[in-house]
């Protein structure tokens, strides 16, 4: 979906994901850039088929002083700390990039809620 390269001081966001509300659009490019400063490397989000967001850290080659637990923590931090920026991205991929999304959007306008 989207990922932030330290070396290059670069951010990408797929197109096909343009369509993301802006502000989740932002919070993601915040996430991304924010974390691949503090652990210079190459952080990348996605999803996987069922919904959920994955994260993924690519070291700068070179890089031989690269904290995998440090990296660990930060995930895990950010698994807690965006715990609602992860569900809406979830609901978001469900509705749009699967096959049951209508019935994801029915259940969600007919219960006020989605259980994912």
């Amino acid at each position: 979906m989207a990922a932030a390269s330290f070396e290059k001081q670069k951010y990408f966001l797929e197109p096909e994901f343009s369509m993301l509300p802006d502000g989740i659009k932002a919070e993601v490019q915040t996430v991304c850039v924010v974390v691949a400063q503090k652990l210079m490397c190459t952080f990348v989000m996605g999803f996987f088929e069922d919904g959920n967001v994955y994260f993924d850290i690519v070291k700068s080659e070179g890089t031989i002083d690269f904290d995998d637990i440090g990296a660990e923590l930060e995930i895990k931090n950010i698994r807690r700390e965006k715990a609602e920026l992860l569900k809406a991205l979830k609901i978001w991929y469900l509705i749009y990039k699967t096959p049951d999304g209508e019935k994801v959007k029915e259940q969600l306008l007919k219960n006020g809620r989605v259980d994912v």
